[in-house]
C-alpha cells in the first residue's frame, strides 16, 4: 500500500518513517502542484504549488495506516500554518494525501482528534495526486550526509519545537 505525507523538509520526515517496521520504502519528492516533474529549485521557489513530501510503501499487515498517521503527526507541528520549524513557505506546509476512501476517513478522524487537543490544525487533507521523486541526492539524505542532516535538524529547532508541541498538550 502507499501513503503520502507532506511534513515540511522531506529529509526529516523520510528519516522518521525509514525506521518503521512494515515500511518497505520511503521516497522523498514533490506532490500537490501543477508542474509536471518539477526540480528541487522549482519547488523551493514556492511557485509550482508542490509540497515537499514522502511517499511510503508499507505492509498494512505489519503497520496500520493509523499508526503511520500517528508517526506523521508526532513529527510535525500541526498548528503551524506557514511551514515547519525554520522552513517557511507553501512548499513546507503539512498535508496528508490519501490514496483511498479508508485512508481519507482515518486521516479526517485523526485530524478531528487533534483539533480537540490543539483547537486548530493547519494540516490539510487531500486526495493523492501525481508524486514526483526528488533528485537522487535528496533520497536517504539522513544516511548519506548524517553530519549535514543533523546540523540542519539542530539549526531548524525541530526537536525543541516538537517537544514543546507534544509534551505541553
Amino acid at each position: 500500500m502507499k501513503a503520502t505525507f507532506a511534513g515540511g523538509c522531506f529529509w526529516c520526515i523520510e528519516a522518521a518513517f525509514d525506521k518503521v517496521k512494515g515500511v518497505s520504502s520511503v521516497t522523498s519528492g514533490y506532490t500537490g502542484g501543477t508542474k509536471a516533474d518539477p526540480s528541487y529549485l522549482e519547488v523551493s521557489s514556492g511557485k509550482t504549488g508542490h509540497l515537499e513530501a514522502v511517499q511510503l510503501e508499507y505492509d498494512p499487515k505489519v503497520v496500520s495506516y493509523s499508526e503511520l498517521l500517528d508517526i506523521f503527526w508526532h513529527n510535525i507541528d500541526p498548528t503551524d500554518e506557514k511551514g515547519q520549524f525554520n522552513d517557511k513557505g507553501y512548499q513546507y506546509k503539512t498535508a496528508i494525501f490519501c490514496h483511498n476512501e479508508k485512508q481519507l476517513r482515518e486521516a479526517q478522524k485523526s485530524k478531528e482528534e487533534l483539533v480537540k487537543k490543539f483547537g486548530k490544525v493547519a494540516t490539510e487533507i487531500h486526495t493523492a495526486s501525481a508524486f514526483y521523486r526528488a533528485e537522487e541526492h535528496h533520497q536517504k539524505y539522513h544516511k548519506k550526509c548524517p553530519i549535514r542532516y543533523n546540523l540542519y535538524k539542530l539549526a531548524s529547532n525541530r526537536n525543541r519545537r516538537l517537544k514543546d508541541v507534544w509534551n505541553s498538550s
